[in-house]
Parts: C-alpha cells; sequence; structure tokens
C-alpha cells in the first residue's frame, strides 16, 4: 500500500501544471507537462494556444522569452530543471510569464546591417578631400573657437 502511493506521488512530481501569463494579463492554460520536457517544447505549446484576437503573436521559438521564478528559461533546460524550490509548490500551478520580441521589420534589418560611420572620421575625410593637408586639419582642431 505504502509503496503504491510512492509511486503515485514520484509520478505526479513527473508531471508539473503550467499556466503561461502574457503581457496584458490573460493566460494561456493551465496545462499539464512532463517534468522531461524542454523549455522550447513549452514555447512551441506558447504558439500553438496563443489567442487568434490578440495581434503580434510570436511566429518561432526565438520570438518567445518564458520567465520563471525571475529566471529568464534556456531552451535547452527541461521544466524540471527549472522548478524554483521557493516558487513551485508541488501539486500547485506553476505560472511562467510570456515575453514576446518579433523579429525585426525588413526596414530595420537594413539600418541594422548597415555599419555604423564615425562622425568625426566622415567630416575629417571631408576636409582632405577637398585638398585641407594634415596641418590645417590639426590647427582647426587646436582652435578652441571653432568647439
Amino acid at each position: 500500500m505504502e509503496s503504491k502511493r510512492f509511486l503515485e506521488m514520484a509520478s505526479v512530481q513527473d508531471q508539473m501544471e503550467v499556466k503561461f501569463r502574457l503581457t496584458d494579463g490573460s493566460d494561456i492554460g493551465p496545462k499539464t507537462f512532463p517534468a522531461a520536457t524542454s523549455v522550447a517544447t513549452l514555447k512551441e505549446s506558447v504558439i500553438a494556444q496563443w489567442p487568434k484576437e490578440k495581434e503580434n503573436g510570436p511566429r518561432t521559438v526565438k520570438d518567445v522569452k518564458l520567465i520563471s521564478a525571475g529566471k529568464i528559461l534556456e531552451n535547452n533546460k527541461t521544466l524540471g530543471e527549472c522548478q524554483s524550490p521557493l516558487c513551485d509548490v508541488p501539486g500547485g500551478v506553476t505560472t511562467m510569464h510570456v515575453v514576446v520580441q518579433p523579429p525585426p521589420l525588413e526596414k530595420e534589418k537594413k539600418i541594422i546591417n548597415e555599419p555604423k560611420q564615425n562622425k568625426c572620421l566622415e567630416e575629417g575625410m571631408t576636409l582632405f578631400s577637398d585638398g585641407i593637408g594634415i596641418e590645417k586639419v590639426v590647427d582647426i582642431l587646436m582652435d578652441e573657437s571653432s568647439w
């Protein structure tokens, strides 16, 4: 009888009930997952269950961050490895916060990929291309009135 109870408790501990709190305060779940479930699989579950009426939903696992007990969870960790003894009560519901970071728009990608130009270097190159020698550039830089 006692061994049966131990096995029941062990199987309960191998399962976790999780709900996902969205930034607007609404929830997805709760849903029961095996403790061996990877964080990446949890993210896939969030994407699959994302409310259709909400805009800017995540499209890929990379768009989603899950936070539990104040920690951002890594994709390769399991649910069991992410348990917090202080926050996750056995048999209780674990709340994970969902943060969605959509990929940058095409316009933003172009801006990000363009090399940044140093304004001072740019102006210096203009001076040299105008035929001003290095001595003149030094004089201009040393002249305090031009600052």
